[in-house]
């Protein structure tokens, strides 16, 4: 069963190499250093240079249209045979939404809702980036669905880095 893995950059290759991941989604501040675990292709590691922010703030790159498109693009190509890991900084904000968002493209018939209470349930520090849903919500032509499911779950409780964890493709 294809799962999606999502964790802090402190524990990127530990769940790498726990999960048997063959793909990698990066979600971090341009110019920070990771180091990409061995058993991954560099094909097979998508790095987005992009800062936790939801409107402008001078010095950081603000989420746009082109990273959630990036983002579509190389989880489309991912073959679901083993799983793929989403990290940013902490594994709670960027990496969370990243991984929602794919949740919701790879399974276009599975309600917005229950991928964000399945998140919630297997995170509860999970705090999917608003922007990043909501760029998403109107490229996969969701028609808000994605933003109140979020908006839904409320925001996590309050942590300095998240505790991996797995969201399901498919129910159960």
């Amino acid at each position: 069963m294809p799962t999606l893995h999502v964790c802090p950059l402190s524990r990127l290759h530990d769940t790498v190499a726990e999960t048997r991941a063959s793909h990698i989604v990066t979600l971090i501040n341009v110019g920070s250093s990771v180091e990409r675990p061995s058993t991954i292709a560099p094909d097979r590691h998508l790095f987005i240079g992009v800062s936790d922010i939801v409107e402008p703030m001078d010095g950081h790159i603000l989420p746009v249209a082109d990273h959630i498109e990036q983002l579509l693009t190389f989880v489309r190509t991912w073959g679901r045979e083993n799983p793929l890991v989403f990290h940013c900084w902490a594994g709670i904000s960027r990496s969370t939404a990243a991984a929602f968002i794919s949740a919701c493209a790879l399974v276009p018939e599975r309600d917005e809702v229950e991928i964000a209470q399945a998140l919630r349930l297997a995170s509860p520090t999970a705090t999917p980036n608003a922007r990043f849903v909501a760029l998403a919500d109107d490229i996969l032509g969701r028609q808000g669905r994605m933003v109140e499911a979020v908006r839904g779950i409320g925001r996590g409780a309050e942590a300095m880095e998240g505790t991996p964890f797995m969201l399901q493709l498919s129910r159960g």
